[in-house]
């Protein structure tokens, strides 16, 4: 073992993610290199040609491209465009109702898709320009929609929590469940945000000025495709009768049956949403692969027990540990995207958490709100840079940061909540079967 091999080998991946080498590329390279330096050429291509079969052939992460599938043809079939529209009719009274509505669009549409990007770049297409046409500022609504996508990492079918339960080997299911309690958390924080800034600031979300029509059941229209999605994959997800893997499939070939059935489902729209999966799939694969070198090439060198060792020495208690795992990935969030700050984080952090007899599904959940922090945070917050692409002609960059402000600072009372009522994610994660 070669700790000091070990520990080259992070400060170069550090330098060549702050080069802007792709995190896949840069994890290959490094894991090669460094396990080529210990052990030799040909054990290095051993490990190079072995790993990509070994990650995926794994049963559990055939989930990953079946969701994608169902969220990919869930949006173009245009199952979710009447999300906003549905849940403006029932908040439209309100104050804020307007940016609430979008909140739980997101929400829905989370439901259905699992990645961040697609529900801030859908939502925000639909949601921005009514926010605007109705008096909201420019910033104030960017924000909200920015904000509000990043719960589509959080409500399953989360594509960041299954990588996370196959890394550390935990239920899928649990952290899934435990996902929805955060995922319902933040929205209502976000919601209750929009309504105060409406009642106090009225000149940044204005009161509704006329009232609309009441809730009629054109609303059943609008929602019934998703409504029957989450019931027939998260009924049986969480009913027990099929486990997350199988969830994946029987949500991709129940949105397949939905838009063919309402007449949504064209030729093309279907080989979009299957080229689209294939692509993000592939891409996601890639970095997992480059992660799991790099986990052979800490554990061979020694450098992920040493730090392990080290930082168990310092007898950090349960709050300084976790105060800074919260600033690492803040930081990292920064400047990196949230699948490769998890796993070029999980190999050291696994042994350490083990160590402290932190619960890991627990810990799942928190490090997906904190990665989707990051999608927000600047200078590098992509969901900001989706949104500022989607609503160029209503605000720039700098506006859309300025209006994430208060839901960062909302993010971060979630957090202090999580850290504080652990209880908050593991009793409800704690009724989950496989």
């Amino acid at each position: 073992m070669s700790v000091a091999t070990g520990l080259l080998g992070i400060a170069v991946l550090l330098l060549l993610l702050a080069l802007r080498v792709p995190v896949a590329v840069a994890l290959i390279l490094v894991s090669f290199a460094g396990i080529w330096l210990m052990l030799g050429f040909n054990p290095a291509v051993g490990v190079l040609t072995t790993t990509p079969y070994d990650f995926v052939a794994s049963w559990t992460l055939s989930a990953v491209p079946m969701f994608l599938l169902m969220g990919f043809v869930a949006f173009h079939a245009g199952l979710t465009t009447r999300l906003f529209a549905a849940a403006e009719r029932l908040l439209h009274r309100l104050p804020g109702g307007l940016g609430m509505a979008a909140v739980l669009a997101c929400t829905g549409f989370a439901s259905v898709s699992g990645s961040s990007l697609a529900c801030a770049a859908a939502m925000g297409r639909i949601a921005i320009p009514e926010m605007i046409r109705a008096g909201y500022r420019p910033s104030f609504a960017t924000g909200t929609l920015a904000a509000g996508g990043t719960i589509g990492a959080l409500i399953p079918p989360s594509i960041l929590m299954i990588i996370y339960g196959v890394f550390a080997e935990q239920s899928v299911t649990k952290v899934f469940l435990g996902g929805i309690s955060v995922g319902v958390m933040t929205a209502a924080i976000y919601c209750l945000l929009i309504f105060l800034v409406a009642r106090l600031r009225p000149d940044i979300a204005p009161l509704p000025k006329e009232p609309r029509a009441t809730v009629d059941s054109t609303i059943l229209g609008d929602v019934w495709p998703v409504a029957v999605l989450i019931v027939l994959v998260f009924g049986g997800l969480f009913g027990g009768a099929f486990t997350a893997t199988e969830a994946g499939a029987v949500g991709a070939a129940g949105a397949i049956l939905i838009a063919a059935f309402t007449r949504r489902l064209t030729w093309d729209r279907f080989r979009t949403a299957l080229l689209e999966t294939v692509g993000t799939s592939v891409a996601l694969f890639i970095i997992g692969v480059g992660a799991v070198m790099f986990t052979r090439f800490l554990g061979l060198s020694g450098t992920a027990g040493f730090i392990s060792t080290t930082l168990t020495a310092w007898e950090l208690g349960y709050v300084e540990l976790m105060v800074l795992i919260v600033i690492l990935y803040l930081i990292l969030g920064m400047f990196m995207e949230p699948f490769g700050a998890m796993l070029i984080t999980l190999p050291v952090l696994l042994p350490l958490l083990n160590a402290a007899s932190i619960d890991l599904i627990w810990f799942g959940v928190l490090l997906v709100k904190l990665l989707e922090v990051g999608m927000i945070t600047p200078p590098l917050g992509m969901n900001v840079f989706v949104i500022r692409n989607v609503a160029s002609r209503y605000a720039g960059l700098g506006d859309v940061f300025r209006g994430v402000t208060l839901f960062i600072l909302a993010d971060i009372v979630i957090i202090g909540l999580l850290i504080t009522f652990p209880e908050l994610v593991t009793s409800i994660a704690g009724l989950g079967g496989r």
